[in-house]
């Protein structure tokens, strides 16, 4: 069975939809300032109903927060409506619960990893997230906490087995993909900057080729 893709930091009705048409099972949505790929919570629902996903959703949406305050989990809530909330920064499994309760939405825990024992950490999550995300971590002082290309060694994953399905991030492009699932025989990928022909600026080439790469490829 072809991994399932996430398509992370869209920010333009076009670029949504061409990751619904290329068959996309996640769309992400950065809700973080400083990201070159923000969308204004209060913009989201407008920008997802141009996209054709204000009703049924053939992808699931998710919104991708750093820290989220409950403010701004209440604007996603309100505004958006995801179905997952993806918590990107020093979030703790009982403050995932809070994030569940405000929002009503399911919870992707990102795990930033440089060594295997970074991947320990996902242990605590076992009851706290409904899919975790292992990410390549960002030097120290990084002004992002990913999204910015950097990837690590992918083998450190296989044969691992995890209480929580899990997706693979990090540096991933059209190019590489096959090669990422063979390493680390991830059931589910996430791409942002490596389907951009710049920071923030999606290319609908790009989603398309990454996503055919991927179900070309069955982890093995």
């Amino acid at each position: 069975m072809a991994a399932r893709v996430k398509i992370c930091g869209l920010s333009t009705p076009e670029t949504l939809r061409a990751a619904v048409d290329a068959g996309a099972d996640f769309v992400g949505l950065v809700a973080y300032a400083r990201s070159p790929r923000a969308v204004e919570p209060g913009g989201a629902a407008a920008l997802l109903e141009a996209a054709g996903l204000a009703g049924a959703r053939s992808a699931k949406v998710v919104a991708v927060t750093v820290d989220p305050d409950d403010a701004l989990l209440e604007a996603l809530a309100g505004g958006m409506a995801p179905d997952l909330i993806q918590l990107h920064g020093a979030e703790t499994p009982a403050r995932a619960a809070q994030v569940r309760a405000i929002t009503g939405a399911g919870i992707i825990k990102c795990l930033s990893v440089s060594g295997p024992a970074d991947l320990e950490a996902a242990e605590a999550w076992s009851e706290a997230a409904d899919h975790l995300m292992f990410d390549a971590r960002t030097p120290e002082g990084a002004s992002l906490p990913g999204g910015m290309g950097l990837s690590f060694d992918w083998s450190m994953l296989k044969g691992r087995v995890f209480a929580r399905p899990w997706f693979l991030a990090g540096g991933l492009t059209p190019d590489n993909v096959a090669q990422a699932l063979d390493a680390s025989g991830a059931p589910m990928l996430d791409v942002s900057s490596g389907v951009e022909s710049a920071p923030g600026v999606k290319e609908p080439a790009l989603i398309a080729a990454f996503v055919e790469a991927v179900r070309a490829t069955s982890p093995r």
